[in-house]
């Protein structure tokens, strides 16, 4: 049974910092290109950050491109989101997601195979 556990989430300043985890089980994780997706309250799922399968490769959205850093550590089984210079508008719940491909990342959700529970992050003003 695949799981993805997101963990790391909670209340912040503006301005500050916050690392999200995720720990995948029950799949071969380098098999997979990862993502970060974020909801707000009374909007739709969108993407935050993508990673391929060994992390050599990476894509931002351009809300959070020069503040947000995907990273995998693929003898852990796990990905990583570390988030700088925070604004009150990254403030949602993240999840982390998995697609099951080894060519390169992916920004779609429909198109990710499973999905975390997600984390929330709140960023106070």
């Amino acid at each position: 049974q695949v799981q993805l556990v997101e963990s790391g989430g909670g209340l912040v300043q503006a301005g500050g910092s916050l690392r999200l985890s995720c720990a995948a089980s029950g799949l071969k994780f380098s098999n997979f290109a990862m993502g970060w997706f974020r909801q707000a309250p009374g909007k739709e799922r969108e993407f935050v950050a993508t990673i391929d399968w060994n992390g050599a490769s990476t894509y931002y959205a351009d809300s959070v491109e020069g503040r947000f850093t995907i990273s995998r550590d693929n003898a852990k089984n796990t990905l990583y989101l570390q988030m700088n210079s925070v604004k009150p508008e990254d403030t949602a719940v993240y999840y982390c997601a998995a697609d099951f491909q080894t060519t390169g990342w992916e920004t779609f959700a429909r198109r990710y195979d499973f999905w975390g529970q997600g984390t929330q992050v709140t960023v106070s003003s």
